[in-house]
């Protein structure tokens, strides 16, 4: 139409109905949206993750105890990448030798003593090196040893031969609690703790060793007549050594599972357990190995044409050696391996850290998380299941009965409320203790949780209700002969549902809580399987919160994260549902 010569534009009104004009006012809420998206990311990753990073729940590793966030373990100095002399892996740190002497530390430091290298002015140019659990072991040109770092169970009492130098040392290796060398004389020396390894020297192997290997478990030794012989008494799946390779050996490397030799035609001979696939050589090596090494749980080879080929647990990706570098040394340790190639730099590949840093028993804090995110949140959800059906049930027979049959359902719920649940809980687990098994705990947890909370969303749904039975279509309903429980459960129910909706939403938060505090006091969920509750059960401990804040710091964080944003997801749907709700 045009009036006047201008043109005019009629305006329509957009109608929306209830369900759109609820949605968009949730959309427009900056603050719920952000929750939904927060929210819906860390559901994503405890529900997606786990089958990307999996988890054995069982896994324990004490060299990897309390390692700090990061990812810095491979990332060798610059200046030692193309100057390398000697290289090694230690627990969760590396160290190394340039051509000069130089020495390098990298990677997460067990214990500040490791940071304190000797002078060159009181060490002298040092040629060889090692790295063990928590300690480092030098030598330098005139054959005087070393040691830093970890100095208890007589790591740093070295012998006095060793101390004063004059000695021609072939091999040094700083273990597990242990120090070993080797001298050109094929004397071998040990120090530090003989709890763990307690070395026994068979008749006639003193003067007679070419090379020794050590492990947690063991040391064992190739002697320059090429046979292996294991230094102790005992008998294990270490001392199950064939018959037919002794006298024809040319180098050995040990993991904590099992042990393994090449012979002189390059053929590789594995013994021992196992349980990481350390026994399965691959076959397209065979006749082709001219040296081994070894990290706790993998083997790695040098081909005769320099290439290099691991085989064994690959969870941090140790075993995965670069293909088509030709190299002349390669140090196995641990989770790691460096190889220095022909041309003279470095190549590493294994375990480079961890994202969230690992517990007290080594186990990766960040697989954990998911899994114990995983946990909480489903103990949460079915706690909130049980709790909105028992309640919506009570609330709506209630509310739309209403007599004696309200009265007695709400002297129910009374009885109910006042049932302190925490010390419910804590006298039932204590009851039970050890009768149930875990799974049955973790159900038995849930349906608690579940049947001492629903007296809250009963209430709502009665007062709802008794407000909606008055309503006409009630009335209609009963005239046409609906029965009463078709009255409230298909005609009054879908009328109050974003009430319940609303509730259900805050009381998951709630349940989530309340899991966690009874995991974190050690009344719920309880080790092996993680919960965020039992991931904080540290923080008790004043010295991990101290030093070792990871711990307690990303499974608190995620669950403030967590139930904050359920929270506003709540609130922002109440303020939808109810715009009058922000003015009181």
């Amino acid at each position: 139409m045009v009036l006047g010569g201008l043109p005019q534009e009629e305006e329509e009104e957009v109608l929306q109905s209830p369900l759109q004009m609820v949605v968009s006012s949730f959309i427009r809420d900056k603050i719920a949206m952000i929750g939904v998206i927060l929210f819906t990311f860390i559901f994503l990753c405890c529900v997606s993750l786990p089958y990307f990073f999996p988890i054995d729940l069982y896994y324990q590793d004490v060299t990897q105890a309390n390692v700090a966030p990061g990812f810095g373990m491979l990332s060798v100095p610059a200046q030692l990448k193309n100057n390398a002399l000697d290289l090694s892996v230690g627990s969760s740190f590396s160290v190394g030798l340039d051509k000069d002497g130089n020495v390098y530390e990298w990677g997460t430091f067990p214990n500040e003593k490791l940071k304190n290298i000797p002078s060159t002015s009181e060490t002298g140019k040092l040629v060889q090196i090692s790295a063990g659990l928590d300690h480092v072991v030098a030598v330098n040109e005139d054959g005087q040893v070393f040691t830093w770092g970890n100095d208890r169970m007589g790591l740093g009492s070295i012998p006095m031969d060793l101390r004063t130098g004059g000695n021609d040392i072939k091999q040094i290796l700083a273990g597990y609690q242990i120090s070993l060398a080797l001298t050109e004389d094929g004397e071998m020396y040990n120090w530090g703790s003989d709890y763990l390894l307690s070395i026994t020297y068979p008749e006639g192997v003193q003067g007679n060793i070419d090379k020794f290997a050590a492990s947690t478990n063991i040391v064992m030794v190739l002697t320059k007549d090429g046979r292996v012989v294991p230094l102790t008494n005992k008998t294990s799946a270490y001392t199950n050594i064939p018959d037919d390779i002794q006298g024809d050996v040319v180098d050995l490397a040990l993991t904590d599972e099992s042990a393994a030799a090449v012979t002189s035609d390059g053929h590789v001979y594995a013994w021992g357990n196992n349980i990481k696939k350390t026994l399965d050589i691959p076959e397209e090596i065979q006749g082709q190995v001219v040296a081994l090494s070894a990290g706790r749980y993998h083997f790695t080879a040098i081909l005769k044409d320099g290439t290099v080929y691991g085989w064994g647990d690959n969870t941090h990706g140790q075993a995965n050696a670069p293909g088509g570098t030709a190299v002349v040394s390669v140090e196995s340790g641990y989770y790691a391996n460096y190889a220095i190639t022909q041309e003279g730099t470095v190549v590493a590949w294994g375990l480079k850290g961890y994202l969230m840093g690992t517990d007290a028993l080594g186990r990766d804090l960040f697989r954990r998380m998911l899994v114990g995110g995983r946990m909480t949140m489903t103990v949460g959800a079915i706690a909130v299941i049980i709790s909105s059906f028992i309640g919506i049930v009570i609330g709506g027979v209630s509310g739309y009965k209403g007599g004696r049959v309200d009265n007695l359902l709400m002297r129910l719920t009374e009885i109910v409320s006042s049932i302190p649940f925490l010390p419910f809980c804590i006298i039932l687990s204590s009851i039970l203790g050890n009768k149930i098994s875990e799974t049955q705990r973790i159900i038995l947890i849930m349906c608690i949780l579940g049947l001492l909370s629903w007296p809250g969303i009963a209430r709502l749904v009665r007062g709802s209700v008794l407000a909606e039975r008055e309503q006409e279509f009630v009335t209609a309903a009963k005239a046409l002969g609906v029965r009463e429980y078709g009255i409230i459960f298909r005609h009054i129910l879908p009328n109050i549902i974003t009430v319940i909706i609303v509730n259900a939403t805050l009381n998951f938060a709630t349940c989530m809580l309340t899991e966690s505090s009874l995991s974190f006091i050690g009344f719920g969920v309880n080790e092996p399987n993680a919960t965020w509750g039992n991931m904080l059960t540290g923080a008790q401990n004043g010295q991990v919160i101290e030093n070792y804040w990871w711990r307690w710091a990303f499974p608190a964080l995620m669950l403030g994260i967590c139930t904050i944003s359920i929270n506003c997801i709540g609130d922002g749907l109440r303020d939808a549902i109810d715009p009058k709700s922000k003015e009181r």
